[in-house]
């Protein structure tokens, strides 16, 4: 039961009965996007249900936009719902400490008033990225390796990817160490290093680190203390020469902007979790947050759980690892219990490139949660080109995706899937293309 809240609000709507909603969600930065939706009025039977529907599209905008305060003009009932799912459910709980606290720095509010007192919609954008003049380093950090590049007016010099395991290591001074190493390889094949820029897992704001699960094992007190500023004391030791770092989705985003020469790009990483970046039609990076991994995209009661936020039907139980590993069983391909999701892909991938039927379709079932979560996405974004990579993409098993997310689309609405353009990025795409756009981030000054 794929989420489908257009077609829920369209057949509300069109009963005569139902009770149009007002919402807004709004960045303590100033950015706030509006939406409508609708439930049925109270007394209804399935009043509840619609509630519960709403709830669906407002976590939805708040992973996908980013915001503490969630606008809303409705039936008092649905006030109180989502005050207390928000206040005392679990997974509300969750919800309201990652986007109030965590990312934003303040409290998460449910505000009930009239529409009109909404404040207007705006949404920042920058033009973060897509300067390649001078000597530059790039970089990328990531739950199994992490990667830095050298890179001269827009010509990669040296790239190296090195193994490592950030979540296993509670001591802040490992991080900056080992990252401060990666710098200083790349460094040593430019002449001089003007401009640093970076990509990581996780939230980040003003540079800060907000959330990232690479420093999970850091204790509270030491993340606050040495963690939050880590990128602000790297820049330090450099000299203070601009350094800018973002989510690993929002440069994978922009390197496919940049290497196809497009605007209205969403990149989707399907690798050890699901990342995602936009780069609007004018070809800039956004205010939103694009945390498509907790976006929830299936609606059905038994929807695999996220182990994170312990949800149900997030996108990074459909789109990453955790999709094939688990499907792995369910079409007869056993694997010990104790092998890794990555150990898992590649014997995926090996049965897949020996003409495993079993394999081929654990991918057909990848490429039709694409398909259905790509009917969702459209309803959030001014969507035109879409960007597959990570290593679930990787091999035959990738077109197999690909080509199923495609029949879904054509299935489900024709003609909007012509307007969706696909694109897969190769191997030299990928190393180059990402450590050039991180790179260019940061403006010279």
């Amino acid at each position: 039961m794929w989420l489908a809240q257009a077609g829920l609000a369209a057949d509300i709507a069109g009963s005569g009965s139902g009770i149009r909603v007002a919402l807004a969600v709004e960045q303590p930065t100033g950015s706030v996007w509006h939406r409508d939706a609708w439930v049925w009025p109270a007394g209804h039977p399935d009043e509840t249900a619609s509630h519960r529907a709403l709830e669906r599209l407002c976590k939805f905008l708040l992973w996908s936009r980013g915001g503490s305060r969630l606008y809303v003009d409705g039936p008092e009932l649905l006030l109180t719902f989502l005050t207390r799912h928000y206040a005392t459910e679990p997974t509300g709980v969750f919800d309201a400490r990652f986007m109030g606290p965590l990312l934003f720095g303040v409290p998460f509010e449910v505000v009930g008033v009239p529409e009109a007192e909404f404040p207007p919609t705006r949404e920042a954008s920058t033009p973060l990225g897509r300067h390649l003049d001078g000597c530059r380093i790039g970089f990328d950090l990531g739950a199994s390796d992490r990667k830095a590049a050298a890179v001269i007016d827009g010509e990669v010099v040296f790239s190296e990817e090195i193994a490592w395991e950030p979540g296993l290591h509670a001591d802040p001074q490992w991080h900056f160490d080992e990252i401060m190493d990666s710098l200083r390889r790349a460094a040593a094949h430019l002449p001089r290093v003007d401009a640093i820029g970076g990509s990581s897992a996780g939230a980040y704001v003003n540079n800060e680190v907000r959330a990232a699960s690479l420093f999970r094992s850091v204790p509270p007190a030491a993340f606050e203390a040495h963690i939050r500023g880590l990128f602000h004391e790297l820049q330090g030791a450099w000299g203070g020469i601009p350094f800018v770092v973002v989510n690993d989705g929002e440069v994978t985003a922009l390197a496919g902007s940049m290497m196809a020469g497009v605007g209205g790009l969403l990149g989707i990483a399907m690798g050890s979790s699901q990342a995602a970046g936009y780069v609007d039609r004018e070809g800039r990076l956004t205010s939103r947050i694009d945390e498509l991994a907790f976006a929830p995209i299936d609606d059905a009661p038994d929807a695999p759980v996220d182990e994170w936020s312990g949800d149900r039907g997030c996108g990074v139980q459909y789109l990453s690892q955790q999709a094939t590993g688990r499907l792995m069983a369910t079409a007869g391909l056993e694997v010990d219990e104790t092998t890794s999701l990555p150990e898992r892909l590649v014997h995926l991938q090996e049965r897949m490139a020996a003409g495993d039927p079993r394999a081929d379709l654990v991918y057909r079932t990848v490429g039709t949660y694409l398909g259905h979560a790509l009917l969702t996405y459209r309803e959030h974004y001014e969507l035109d080109h879409l960007l597959l990579l990570g290593r679930v993409m990787t091999g035959a098993g990738g077109d197999v995706i690909i080509e199923t997310a495609r029949a879904v689309l054509d299935a489900e609405d024709p003609a909007g899937a012509e307007a969706i353009v696909f694109h897969l990025a190769d191997e030299r795409q990928k190393r180059h293309g990402q450590a050039v756009a991180a790179a260019s981030l940061p403006e010279l000054r």
